[in-house]
């Protein structure tokens, strides 16, 4: 996995666009063979369910 950031910068409420625009960068990077940004923003809403002890450091168990 090279990426585990968020979709993009909308959220509910906050009246941004749906757009995938920081899934799309990761997945273009990827394509084009380029280092994928390691600065990535923790995705916000439902998360993944983390096995104990398997979880990233930023979700503070």
């Amino acid at each position: 996995m090279v990426y585990r950031g968020q979709f993009d910068d909308s959220r509910p409420g906050n009246d941004v666009p749906i757009t995938g625009k920081d899934l799309k960068a990761a997945i273009e990077d990827v394509l084009r063979d380029r280092n994928v940004d390691t600065q990535q923003k923790p995705s916000i809403g439902c998360n993944i369910k983390w096995k104990e002890g398997n979880e990233p450091p930023y979700f503070g168990v």
